[in-house]
């Protein structure tokens, strides 16, 4: 450890805490059960607790009361940071996870507050992560890392300072992190906004006035789904708009490692696009061509999952290869005369047409299945081709910025995270707060702990006889 700051020292953690102490209790007396689930991995997280007798909880679970500070053993709470104060009991003890230790510290030596802190620093679980034991999936941190880890201790008064500064700034920290955490919902409602805008015709509604000349004279076709709601467009059954709508299968000769045609499901269709990297799989030419021969797949061919939940995954089919070939849980929308590729991927990543048909979908328990007809009879907005690459231009332009607007957030958030870290390592090199020279050392105080004298027996020891 590095120089240690004036008035520092250290000490073994099992030095300053009482490890899982015992409680005792009427049997129906009302106590407090805290579940692993109900410790949080935020420095300022105070765990809830259910109230029950405590004859319920006093056998096999460890035992708390206020001021303890819960610490998880098990992978990957640990990890996570997952430690907490016993806090708000209204006179009550309590019990818990057999997965946490609890520390009981004396005040006078070592504030709950600052323990907890430490047990929050990268380096005590970083190093608690190396040295886990037992199976994979059920590892945890051994008493003896716990109890031999050395704690920087500062003066009693300066860790009292220090804790008063992390509560404050912290408590910034989550602020800020709770803000960011609402922006990726706004950024989605900005998407989907647009999205929504674009096929009822608001979002090139100005583009309309500025060509109404170019669209006055284009009529809606005469049928059952022929609706003037915006000038110029009509409304039409997939299958009408577009030269094919298809759904694949799964080919009974089975799938090559590579060559032939690259096979698209499900797993391939990620983040709006295709994802051919992950678990690529091929059929054979023949099979490609021959019984697979319904589902080919072309470049601009736009792909949506009808197999879910979730349902809505879209895709524009990629010019990586030719070909391609689908598998039944995913139907292709192939644009015809009427419509653009691009128009077909934004009404469809819309969802309307998927909203309008949920109520006669049909699946087995925990599945949603869309029916290829079902498909087939979508109705789907069909501006003129001009204004449909107009639309497609402002819906580009504002995923770009809405993407942009994503990116500039994870760069923020990395710089949240790193800032929790950076503050507590701070505090325990002693940057956080000042020292006063007036503070007594904290090696007297630990010399007082591993002596066992009490502090107004040192006091009077060190008291000087008075001179004449």
């Amino acid at each position: 450890m590095s120089e240690l700051p004036s008035g520092w020292a250290t000490a073994r953690v099992g030095e300053l805490i009482e490890l899982n102490p015992k409680n005792v209790a009427a049997p129906d007396s009302p106590s407090a059960f805290m579940p692993m689930a109900m410790l949080g991995t935020s420095y300022l997280d105070r765990p809830g607790f259910e109230q029950r007798t405590w004859a319920e909880i006093s056998k096999t679970y460890v035992h708390f009361a206020e001021g303890d500070v819960l610490l998880a053993k098990i992978t990957p709470c640990f990890e996570n940071g997952k430690a907490g104060i016993a806090a708000d009991l209204p006179g009550l003890i309590g019990a818990g996870s057999s997965e946490y230790f609890v520390c009981r510290t004396q005040a006078s030596s070592l504030l709950p507050r600052l323990l907890l802190a430490y047990f929050k620093t990268d380096a005590f679980l970083q190093g608690g992560a190396q040295q886990m034991t037992g199976s994979v999936g059920h590892k945890r941190v051994p008493k003896d890392y716990l109890l031999g880890t050395e704690i920087p201790v500062p003066p009693i008064a300066e860790q009292q300072r220090i804790t008063d500064k992390l509560d404050k700034l912290l408590a910034r920290v989550d602020a800020c992190r709770d803000r960011l955490d609402r922006l990726p919902s706004l950024i989605d409602r900005l998407r989907q906004s647009a999205l929504a805008g674009a096929i009822q015709g608001s979002l090139t509604a100005d583009w309309r006035a500025a060509n109404g000349s170019a669209v006055a004279g284009i009529e809606a076709e005469a049928d059952e789904l022929a609706v003037r709601s915006v000038p110029g467009w009509t409304y039409e059954r997939a299958d009408a708009a577009c030269s094919k709508v298809q759904s694949g299968g799964t080919p009974k000769e089975g799938f090559i490692a590579a060559g032939g045609a690259p096979f698209l499901k499900v797993y391939n269709l990620v983040g709006q696009q295709v994802d051919f990297a992950y678990r690529p799989q091929f059929i054979a030419d023949n099979i490609h061509r021959g019984s697979m021969r319904k589902s080919i797949t072309l470049p601009g061919d736009v792909l949506m999952n009808i197999v879910g939940p979730p349902l809505g995954k879209v895709a524009v089919v990629p010019a990586d290869f030719p070909q391609w070939n689908i598998n039944q849980a995913i139907t292709l929308f192939r644009a015809g005369p009427k419509v653009l590729s691009e128009w077909l991927y934004f009404v469809l990543c819309e969802g309307s047409a998927v909203r309008q048909v949920m109520p006669d979908t049909r699946g087995s328990v925990g599945q949603v299945n869309i029916s290829l007809s079902q498909c087939r009879a979508f109705v789907l907005p069909v501006p003129p081709i001009d204004e449909q690459r107009e639309a497609v231009r402002r819906l580009q332009k504002l995923f770009v910025f809405a993407q942009q607007l994503s990116d500039r957030l994870r760069n923020a958030e990395a710089a949240v995270n790193r800032l929790t870290p950076a503050v507590l390592a701070k505090a325990f090199r002693g940057e956080l707060v000042a020292q006063d020279p007036a503070d007594e050392p904290s090696g007297v105080m630990l010399q007082r702990l591993r002596t066992g004298v009490a502090p107004e027996a040192s006091a009077k020891r060190r008291r000087r006889p008075a001179t004449a």
